[in-house]
């Protein structure tokens, strides 16, 4: 049995010998780098499709690559059902009593044979348990049921949020994110509206375009308003009540507004914010397994939500380093009717984006589907690893034949139609055909066992047992709008009216969270010194120069002199959340007398120079091996998911220079040790000759001294002596055999030496490039004291707004500095 844990190689199974119909030794490894260029997998039910999948995103995880699946028939599930012990209590709970009824065994003792099946499995597959032990440490399994709280949730309230600036610099980018947004949206509440022709499409697109342009984010309660109130007069060279009367608009806010409104759609609003990198990391940086059930979901509610994911990934993904290996996996079991050939879906825009751009980022995706005939071959030319297992119907095989050709041939690879039919011809269960464009030849081959228990498809209440453990160990707090400064609660008395601020003294509003909007809560502001500064980090032998813009909200002492820099709420750049105005209506809780006397501001402003000299640090993360340093608000998950990519790419290439040096050697070798077994053969062949031939002579002399003349002829004695020369030169052939013997075994010994040789080589890679061994150490970095600058000092109105106590609570969000 070759050796299954090759750095950066996927143990997929075992190559199979169509033509003796069985399983052969040969382990198929699979290089992970391979996946960037993409896959497809098509089979037919039964065809052990899903269990390939599984196996492959088992590799993945096991070389510490984070995956994001697509789950719309609920098998992906199975990925959490990973028993290291493989005790049949483990099985207990998961297997299907009506099968274990259909074979006339109880409950107990079916899952005690399920998992003496599972166990014989994998040691026929040359695993064991420790391998399983090696999954489970080396990845987290997330199941999220979207629109339903059985399993984790998701909120899509950031699905209309602004867009990163490499995606909003790009015009291309950003309409086919603004289309595919929109489509869905619309599809959610039953509309299928043409991006070109659908006013409805065209105004809500003009809305996100307007707001995104500004950077301001929309959910869906802001579109709603926007359509009702569009923040633009003229949509091309018509006026808005030309294009799309009020009446009509409204009609349009209320469809929208229904949905919103409905008590299943709340369940779209909670639970964690979609974030593909939480996605694939958890915040302590190890990679994750994101199962994403959506066999509950409507049809409409499954595109939404799949347009919404994919829009997400396009929008993380153009935010990457590039890299040439590979850094994560996009996996959907079924993309029937995601990706269809003629019509054009929500979701089939991001998809082709994906499909054409993910490689240079490392992201590789793999679709799969049992319904050839409704997938567009033509934009999955792009796949470089096809995977076709057994088909149901002549037109499905066709099918399949056409997109292969379609993909190969557009990658500069030859198309042997007949070979690839051939092999086709018969395929058994858990057998595939595997054309990957970065090797010469097709391969069969068998799929290995799944490491995890593949029960089937699992209903929301087992999905709600299976994560209650995941969901208990999610830290429980209360929810935290922004960082406030303690000091400014209790709330004291407010008054309607303003207070006076003089002339002199700058003063500036926080804009209210959209929760305000949408409740229609009374305002109440509470004054705080607001400071927004600049500093310069340098640090020369970390190569860290970094300027930082910092905005700091301080409560003032009791006589309101001093702002208390020191209990302050530090936030990132606080610019974007500012007005000049406050909401109108709104109630004000007057400050301390001292807060307003415009000649306080000066001494704000030298406290807070002072407080930044004194404390003012850049924490961050360092990594002595690799080398490696955080960047300024990179979480502690993100930096060690980013080192680890790159010691994966270091890993890759050396393995890459590696490879490189030994091939030659290698292949010369066993071209050698291929010549010696001809020879071998060629001389066993010689001898066996010669002794057919003596044989017979020997055989003819002695029957004719016997049965013929009483006398021996002077002919007998000659044959005798050339019967005598044939036996020597048997002799000779035996030597010539026996030396060619110990040549063959001679080249096995050097290429033996030099395998092993190689091996250490790479087990010295993997030992110095071990991510386990990764250690971090927390570092601050101050900053340069002549570039510090206070920019500005003015007296900050932060908006609060009653709670479901007898107290208030922050009617704002602004991200909170790292």
């Amino acid at each position: 049995m070759q050796d299954i844990e090759k750095l950066g190689a996927f143990y997929l199974g075992r190559v199979y010998d169509h033509l003796a119909n069985r399983t052969t030794d040969d382990v198929l490894l699979y290089d992970s780098k391979d996946l960037t260029t993409h896959a497809v997998c098509v089979g037919m039910t039964g065809s052990g499709k899903t269990g390939l999948c599984v196996t492959l995103l088992e590799e993945a995880a096991i070389d510490g690559i984070p995956s994001i699946c697509i789950d719309p028939k609920g098998d992906l599930t199975n990925l959490a059902l990973a028993f290291p012990e493989l005790r049949p209590s483990d099985f207990r709970p998961w297997i299907d009593e009506a099968e274990a009824a259909r074979k006339g065994a109880t409950p107990d003792a079916y899952a005690e044979s399920t998992a003496g099946l599972w166990r014989r499995g994998l040691a026929d597959w040359g695993q064991d348990p420790a391998r399983i032990a090696r999954l489970k440490a080396a990845a987290d399994v997330s199941i999220y049921t979207p629109g339903a709280n059985a399993g984790l949730q998701l909120s899509v309230l950031r699905s209309f949020s602004a867009p990163s600036p490499a995606v909003a610099g790009d015009p291309t980018a950003l309409r086919d994110r603004i289309m595919s947004a929109v489509s869905g949206l619309l599809a959610l509440v039953g509309l299928s509206a043409d991006p070109i022709k659908s006013r409805e499409h065209i105004l809500i697109s003009n809305i996100l375009h307007h707001a995104w342009q500004k950077g301001e984010s929309l959910d869906i309660a802001g579109i709603i308003r926007a359509i009702h109130q569009p923040p633009f007069d003229v949509v091309g060279v018509f006026d808005i009540e030309s294009f799309f009367p009020a009446a009509d608009r409204m009609a349009l806010a209320m469809r929208i507004n229904n949905l919103l409104a409905s008590p299943g759609f709340s369940a779209w609003m909670e639970g964690e914010p979609l974030d593909i990198q939480r996605l694939l990391f958890t915040t302590d940086g190890k990679p994750r397994i994101s199962i994403l059930s959506i066999a509950h979901l409507s049809d409409p509610e499954r595109m939404f939500f799949v347009t919404i994911l994919l829009n997400e990934l396009v929008a993380w993904m153009r935010v990457q380093s590039g890299t040439s290996s590979l850094r994560a996996l996009l996996y959907m079991d079924e993309i029937f009717g995601y990706f269809p050939p003629t019509a054009m879906p929500p979701s089939k825009i991001p998809m082709l984006t994906l499909l054409k751009q993910a490689r240079a980022f490392g992201l590789g995706t793999v679709l799969s589907t049992q319904n050839p005939v409704d997938l567009d071959y033509k934009g999955l030319a792009n796949a470089g690893t096809w995977l076709i297992g057994r088909l149901q119907t002549e037109r499905d095989k066709a099918r399949v034949m056409e997109g292969l050709e379609g993909a190969l041939l557009s990658q500069g690879t030859a198309f042997d139609r007949g070979e690839i039919e051939a092999r086709l011809a018969g395929l058994g269960n858990r057998v595939f055909l595997m054309r990957n464009v970065h090797e010469e030849q097709l391969v069969l081959f068998q799929t290995r066992w799944a490491l995890s228990y593949l029960r089937g498809p699992m209903t929301l209440p087992q999905i709600a047992l299976l994560t209650q453990a995941h969901k208990d160990s999610i830290p429980r707090q209360a929810p935290t709008p922004s960082a406030q400064p303690a000091a400014l609660a209790p709330a004291q008395k407010a008054e309607a009216e303003k207070p006076i601020v003089p002339s002199t003294m700058e003063e500036l509003y926080l804009k209210p969270s959209m929760s305000v909007f949408q409740t229609g809560s009374t305002i109440t502001y509470r004054a705080a010194a607001l400071g927004v500064v600049h500093l310069h980090f340098v640090d020369a032998k970390r190569k860290l120069d970094v300027w930082q813009t910092r905005s700091y909200s301080a409560p003032f002492s009791s006589d309101g002199s001093q702002a208390l820099w020191e209990d302050a709420a530090v936030h990132a750049d606080l610019k974007p959340y500012l007005e000049s105005t406050g909401m109108a209506k709104a109630q004000f809780q007057p400050p301390a007398a001292g807060a307003l006397r415009g000649d306080n501001v000066a001494s704000w402003r030298s406290s807070l120079a002072k407080f930044l000299h004194r404390t003012a640090a850049l924490d961050l993360i360092e990594c002595r091996d690799p080398k490696a340093v955080s960047h300024p608000g990179e979480s502690e998950g993100d930096f060690r998911s980013r080192v680890s990519l790159a010691v994966r790419e270091e890993r890759d290439a050396r393995i890459e220079k590696l490879r490189k040096k030994y091939a030659p050697r290698l292949a010369s070798l066993q071209e050698r040790l291929l010549r010696a077994d001809q020879r071998i053969q060629r001389e066993q062949s010689q001898v066996s000759s010669q002794k057919m031939d003596t044989a017979l002579s020997v055989g003819s002399t002695v029957l004719g001294a016997l049965f013929g003349r009483k006398t021996v002829s002077t002919g007998t004695i000659g044959r005798a002596a050339t019967t005598m020369r044939r036996a020597g030169k048997i002799s000779k052939e035996k030597r010539d055999v026996e030396q060619a013997t110990k040549a063959r075994l001679a080249i096995q010994e050097r290429l033996g030496k030099m395998e092993a040789e190689f091996n250490q080589e790479i087990a010295r890679i993997q030992d110095e490039l071990d991510v386990s061994q990764m250690k971090l150490q927390r570092i601050e970095v101050r900053p340069r004291k002549s570039d510090i600058t206070v920019e500005t000092t003015a007296l900050l109105w932060l908006p609060f707004q009653a709670s479901s106590g007898s107290g208030q609570q922050p009617a704002y969000t602004v991200s909170q500095q790292a």
